[in-house]
């Protein structure tokens, strides 16, 4: 017996694939991994602190973290006139599969979940 897939609007379609595509367009580089690493481990990170973990030049940066942000895959919190970034667990989780989201589960977590 054939399963029939529920029938999808086109402009629904095409709004859900543009969102994923920005997602894995955000995850296919290496420094933007680097940047959700740090991020996994440190929890939240003052972007002053963020230049000095990953090396790399606040305006290079910061254009690293939009992509991140706007894909959905960080947040951000302003204290003061400083901005801190932390994963999106939630959205990481969601879009990753067991294997790989276990790179960006904290040591601690990984005792209970899909990571052995």
């Amino acid at each position: 017996m054939i399963k029939e897939l529920p029938v999808i609007s086109q402009s629904q379609e095409a709004v859900d694939f543009a969102s994923y595509e920005a997602k894995f367009k955000a995850l296919a580089d290496q420094k933007r991994l680097q940047i959700m690493y740090e991020l996994t481990q440190k929890g939240s990170v003052c972007v002053c602190d963020l230049v000095e973990i990953v090396n790399m030049p606040q305006s290079k940066l910061s254009y690293h973290l939009k992509i991140l942000l706007d894909a959905g895959l960080i947040t951000r919190e302003t204290k003061g006139t400083w901005s801190y970034y932390e994963l999106n667990h939630t959205e990481v989780n969601r879009l990753l599969s067991p294997e790989l989201c276990c790179i960006f589960r904290k040591l601690d977590d990984r005792q209970s979940g899909c990571c052995s």
